[in-house]
């Protein structure tokens, strides 16, 4: 499969290890067992939590890393498709632990782009949006992550636009007959730059089965994640949990920016969680940062549990 300089960055981040901070880092978002408005926020929201599969690293077998997420406490784990080798381990997983599959990422949309000035790239990426949505359905859950294009020096920013948008159209009755749901994620592609346009861009679909995947870290660059949310509302699917510094960006370089543990960036967590509350979310937190080994997941789960509690 060919490859851009995008999905290697992408899988390198979400694969790269990352070093656990000591239990005292923690310590100014410790939370306060005792405190009523803690106990009611964490009462009161039924988001699920998951992390992506590719972050759980080891030999072990895809039933023992389901098992892992299991004991330490995720609700489900994200996964690729179309054309993952282990869909079947995968399905045997979930009935096996109980965990549920929170949602399929497009395995395909880097490489055969929806933007693509190449028709017969365009089909590719249709036909392997469709079969992610099939694989979506087989695993039981409702959404299927899609970036639906990229703006660069040949393809123009209207040219996505409305190439990704024809394209989605064709994929859109078979998602409908399936029961699931695309969801554009934004990202890092030079598109979709605002929250105003992110909307009418899904709301131009007229159809329930195209709506957003809301990745907070990847706001923050150029923007702030409690302003999108409000404005995307009822069309926010999923949500990536990730964190970003400015300053690291601005003194180590872009990329930078995401080597930073969650509850330690410029993400503003509370804010976050209260625009997601007041738009009524009440999905999935799936993260998307450096995995690792079961302390790795472990410090991820804390970190996640005290983000859902702010």
């Amino acid at each position: 499969m060919k490859q851009t300089k995008q999905t290697i960055c992408r899988r390198d981040f979400i694969r790269s290890g990352s070093v656990t901070l000591a239990a005292a880092t923690l310590a100014p978002f410790a939370m306060d067992s005792a405190s009523p408005a803690l106990a009611q926020t964490a009462k009161k929201r039924t988001l699920k939590k998951a992390v992506h599969l590719g972050m759980i690293s080891g030999n072990q077998s895809v039933l023992e890393k389901f098992k892992l997420a299991k004991a330490l406490g995720f609700d489900g784990l994200e996964v690729n498709g179309p054309n993952d080798p282990h869909k079947a381990e995968i399905l045997k997983a979930c009935e096996e632990t109980g965990l549920k599959i929170a949602n399929v990422m497009d395995s395909v949309h880097w490489s055969d782009t929806l933007s693509d000035p190449d028709a017969a790239v365009r089909a590719r990426g249709v036909e392997g949006l469709k079969n992610a949505m099939r694989d979506c359905k087989a695993y039981g859950c409702s959404t299927v992550l899609l970036v639906p294009g990229v703006v660069n020096k040949k393809v123009s920013y209207d040219e996505v636009y409305e190439r990704s948008q024809a394209e989605i159209r064709k994929a859109i009755p078979l998602a409908e007959e399936l029961g699931v749901k695309i969801a554009i994620e934004n990202v890092w592609n030079q598109f979709l730059l605002s929250p105003m346009e992110a909307a009418r861009y899904v709301d131009e679909f007229k159809s329930d089965a195209v709506g957003w995947h809301f990745d907070v870290g990847n706001i923050v660059n150029y923007g702030w994640p409690e302003q999108w949310i409000h404005i995307l509302g009822k069309r926010i699917f999923d949500v990536h949990v990730k964190e970003f510094s400015r300053g690291k960006r601005d003194k180590e370089g872009l990329w930078k920016g995401f080597d930073v543990e969650l509850l330690e960036g410029d993400d503003d967590w509370p804010t976050v969680m209260k625009a997601l509350d007041d738009v009524g979310y009440h999905g999935w937190l799936i993260a998307e940062i450096g995995g690792g080994g079961e302390e790795r997941l472990k410090d991820i789960a804390t970190r996640m549990d005290k983000i859902n509690a702010l």
